[in-house]
């Protein structure tokens, strides 16, 4: 059996549909047995669905440096 550490490692990977079929399966197997990992695992996929109900969109690297400017001009 995997580790908690372990198991939470996939369970983000898989959030980003990074994780393989195999790694999937073992984390299945642990949230069956661990249910503070299982619990983990459900609030994850909340936050995630939420993050994509808000449609966050991150800075580019050029407006972030055009800001970092504009606060070093304004001290």
């Amino acid at each position: 059996m995997i580790s908690c550490e372990k198991a939470a490692l996939i369970c983000n990977k898989t959030q980003y549909e990074e994780a393989t079929s195999w790694e999937k399966f073992k984390l299945r197997f642990h949230l069956l047995i661990c249910k503070t990992c299982s619990k983990f695992s459900e609030q994850n996929g909340q936050l995630t669905s939420i993050c994509e109900k808000a449609k966050l969109q991150a800075l580019s690297e050029e407006q972030k440096s055009q800001m970092k400017e504009q606060l070093s001009n304004k001290g």
